[in-house]
């Protein structure tokens, strides 16, 4: 039997960056972690994106207009 979880050994612990949406600073989020503030400006940074109307409505094109819609899914 464990005395912990065998998961949260931190000899198997992994680090991804990821951008602040507010300022764009690159902060370490760990797996064993779901956010962050980032350290330039306080905002909470999330290891996964939170899903937007553009991830799953089908009007979100035509409510957004075509050049906001672009923006916001990268496709500049």
């Amino acid at each position: 039997m464990y005395s912990r979880c065998p998961g949260q050994d931190s000899r198997n612990l992994r680090v991804e960056l990821h951008k602040c949406p507010n300022c764009g600073y690159e902060v370490e989020i760990f797996s064993d972690e779901i956010k962050v503030k980032c350290s330039q400006c306080g905002e909470n940074v999330y290891r996964e994106k939170t899903p937007s109307c553009i991830d799953w409505c089908a009007s979100a094109r035509q409510c957004l207009g075509e050049e906001r819609w672009r923006q916001l899914r990268g496709k500049d």
